[in-house]
């Protein structure tokens, strides 16, 4: 095996290359073994249609599932039918690395539109894990961007304005799509959301969200068409949800250096 302090590192992403290596690029800087790791990993995608579960509260979970096109969400549904979207899963993420660990799913996790996903044995993802370093630190510093991503969710649904809410919202995909390269030059992204899905999410009614949205498109903030969003003016959309990207820790491979600096003290 190659040593990954000393291994030659891999050419900088391009256009069409696996999502999670896109992703986790952003956070060590993954070499050509360690690449080939996570494609091999990664190949057998597939497809599963809109509106269905991966898996629901109550299954027992065996596998992680990682979303390479399309998106999925978490939520919880009471027995009224009412629901609150925690998540939105985009191509990149994986699905709870640990969630094997548990005897039954405390959440469901649906498809927002078709995707393409492959279904990870545990086993495997441990292996590799065990055998390339990096990639488990990387895999650890994505679940703590997953974990303040939430708390700033809980901060958006308890305390922001209806309008800060949503646009916050956009701000944040608009920078985690950014990433795996599923923006267009002029911030044009698609969002395969509802008025009744941007309600569950923000904790507000549908026509509280088509109010909302009327007037960021009003203010020239943002326009809709055909499923996609375009932010018309990223720092005046920012400003108007306090939106501060630092949560989402998407400042490149110098992570990986804090990351190992911090774990090697405790060791």
């Amino acid at each position: 095996m190659t040593n990954p302090s000393t291994a030659k590192l891999a050419p900088e992403p391009l256009g069409g290359e696996n999502p999670l290596i896109k992703k986790l690029g952003r956070y060590v800087p993954l070499t050509e073994e360690e690449r080939a790791a996570l494609n091999t990993l990664s190949c057998s995608t597939r497809k599963h249609n809109q509106g269905a579960d991966l898996i629901a509260e109550g299954d027992r979970p065996e596998c992680v599932f990682l979303m390479m096109e399309g998106w999925a969400f978490r939520y919880k549904q009471l027995e009224d039918g009412s629901r609150q979207i925690m998540a939105y899963l985009i191509p990149g993420d994986l699905c709870d690395i640990q969630i094997f660990l548990f005897d039954k799913m405390d959440h469901s996790i649906g498809l927002l539109s078709d995707a393409k996903v492959v279904k990870i044995p545990s086993g495997d993802l441990l292996k590799m894990m065990d055998r390339y370093p990096r990639i488990e630190r990387a895999l650890l510093w994505a679940t703590l961007v997953d974990e303040a991503t939430l708390r700033e969710w809980l901060l958006n649904v308890g305390q922001r304005s209806a309008l800060q809410r949503l646009a916050h919202l956009f701000c944040e995909l608009c920078v985690r799509l950014s990433v795996v390269g599923l923006v267009d030059d002029d911030e044009t992204f698609a969002l395969p959301l509802t008025q009744a899905e941007l309600a569950d999410t923000t904790g507000m009614t549908a026509v509280h969200v088509n109010r909302s949205l009327q007037r960021l498109r009003r203010d020239k903030l943002i326009s809709t068409q055909r499923g996609k969003l375009t932010i018309l003016n990223f720092d005046r959309l920012a400003e108007v949800a306090g939106f501060d990207e630092s949560y989402l820790h998407t400042d490149g491979p110098p992570v990986e250096q804090k990351l190992r600096s911090r774990l090697d003290r405790h060791m």
